[in-house]
């Protein structure tokens, strides 16, 4: 420590500063500034800035040996942060005095003594400014008191003015956004990380501190959409803050979901149009055979185009009950819950299947098959779904078996055929919106990937569940379970 403080040093440095707030610097870049030149005039190791909001306080400018001390946090009932909050506005305080972490590590590095002033606007604290000591150092003197006591005031006079501060990630505005904020410096280091920010990105404050930035840093005024590791995507902007560059603020948002229900429009658009096609071909391409060679035709012919025309046409009257379906936020007409005959049920619905596939169906049950509770109209809709999606996915003619039963709490029934089976890692993926084992424009398999989708929502609404699972011997079943009565 000098005999004296260097007055000449501090006045030509603050100038300085000074000079820098006169050219439109400000915030940070100021605040360090100050605190590099008053550490030699004042003989001291190191020096801190602490920022204090409703939750506490955090380092956020510091030098020399107590350069590592940036982003480490004061909470509000710390007892370091009671007693500077408390007391007289300039104090000499000894870090080997306190219990807590940050006291602990000032003195163990040798940083034992500190004088500290608070900085206050209309007696409400702002900040305080940490002048530290090696352990051998004199004891700080009333002049080096009074001067940090000044500087605590100038620091209080630029929060102010409001040029760049706060800064403190835990304030109450910063606290209160919605949307991640985060400051760097010039070289792209952390200054401030708001709780949203940690929120957003999985990443503490602490993590965060005086690290670069984990995602990319776009242009001042423009916009990047960026996916993290974990999966999640932000879309991050970023601006100057005042001054000649030297801090940019950067904010960002959790777009997810957004760029979730942008993809399944996507596909939406895509798989629609795929399967439209080629039913829209097949009619007008009927239809025109009809319109202009009708009297050319056979009676036998005629008959089979419009047999042709009728199946296309219910095949896209069944492809836009999906989709409806699908939108829906309920399945319409449902009401709640009732007990129904299952056994019946099915033999209705098989009977209503295309002929091609109601040939290919056979149907066991035992012979008193308990009440299930759920809506019979719909799972007469489960069961169409069901055998369809097995007879697309196994060879034309083989057998498809629909087998119900029963345990202590439920009913079941089992559709089961003998095609190309499902891989372990596709059997809960099946059942998302739009998704196909094969997909692309030379798919082998036509669909929209909504059949079942649509029925483990229905399943699901009647307080069921229903699952797939390979079939001994090649193919795949499918099962449905309702609580019975």
């Amino acid at each position: 420590m000098p005999d004296r403080t260097d007055y000449s040093a501090l006045i030509a440095g603050h100038t300085a500063v000074i000079e820098m707030i006169n050219s439109g610097d400000a915030g940070l870049p100021v605040l360090t500034q100050l605190l590099r030149v008053a550490q030699p005039a004042l003989g001291a190791a190191g020096m801190a800035f602490v920022e204090f909001a409703p939750s506490g306080g955090r380092v956020i400018a510091a030098t020399g040996a107590a350069e590592w001390t940036v982003g480490r946090p004061l909470p509000a009932n710390d007892p370091v942060t009671i007693c500077l909050l408390a007391g007289p506005r300039v104090q000499c305080v000894r870090t080997d005095r306190f219990s807590n972490a940050l006291a602990g590590e000032l003195a163990e590095r040798g940083l034992r003594r500190m004088v500290v002033s608070r900085a206050e606007i209309g007696g409400h604290t702002v900040g305080s400014l940490h002048a530290l000591y090696l352990a051998g150092d004199e004891e700080p003197t009333a002049e080096e008191r009074g001067v940090v006591g000044y500087l605590g005031s100038c620091i209080a006079h630029m929060y102010g003015d409001q040029s760049g501060l706060p800064v403190h990630g835990d304030g109450p505005v910063v606290a209160a956004l919605a949307d991640g904020l985060a400051v760097v410096d010039r070289d792209a280091q952390v200054r401030l990380w708001n709780p949203a920010a940690a929120q957003v990105t999985g990443r503490s404050t602490a993590e965060a501190m005086n690290q670069p930035l984990p995602f990319p840093l776009p242009p001042s005024g423009q916009v990047l959409d960026h996916r993290l590791p974990s999966g999640r995507w932000l879309r991050i902007t970023s601006g100057e803050l005042p001054g000649p560059g030297a801090l940019r603020v950067v904010t960002f948002r959790d777009t997810t979901d957004q760029q979730r229900h942008d993809h399944e429009r996507d596909l939406f658009v895509a798989v629609t149009s795929h399967e439209l096609r080629t039913p829209v071909t097949v009619i007008k391409g009927y239809a025109d055979t009809l319109t202009d060679h009708w009297e050319s035709l056979s009676e036998t012919d005629r008959r089979q185009a419009a047999r042709v025309i009728g199946q296309r046409a219910n095949e896209l009257a069944r492809l836009l009950d999906r989709l409806l379906s699908s939108a829906a936020e309920a399945w319409p007409g449902d009401g709640p819950p009732a007990p129904f005959d299952l056994t019946e049920t099915l033999r209705v619905a098989i009977a209503d299947l295309p002929a091609d596939l109601r040939r290919r169906t056979t149907l066991e049950v035992p012979v008193e098959l308990p009440r299930a509770i759920g809506h019979r109209q719909s799972l007469a809709t489960v069961l169409t779904e069901l055998v369809t999606n097995a007879g697309k996915y196994s060879p034309p003619d083989s057998p498809i078996d629909v087998a119900a039963g029963a345990d202590g709490q439920t009913v079941c029934f089992r559709v089961a055929d003998r095609g190309i089976g499902v891989r372990p890692e596709h059997v809960e993926r099946a059942f998302d919106r739009f998704w196909q084992g094969d997909s692309g424009d030379r798919r082998r398999y036509p669909g929209t990937g909504l059949g079942l989708y649509l029925v483990r929502r229905i399943v699901e609404q009647q307080n069921g569940w229903v699952f797939l699972r390979p079939r001994s011997g090649g193919g795949t079943v499918a099962e449905v379970r309702l609580p019975r009565r």
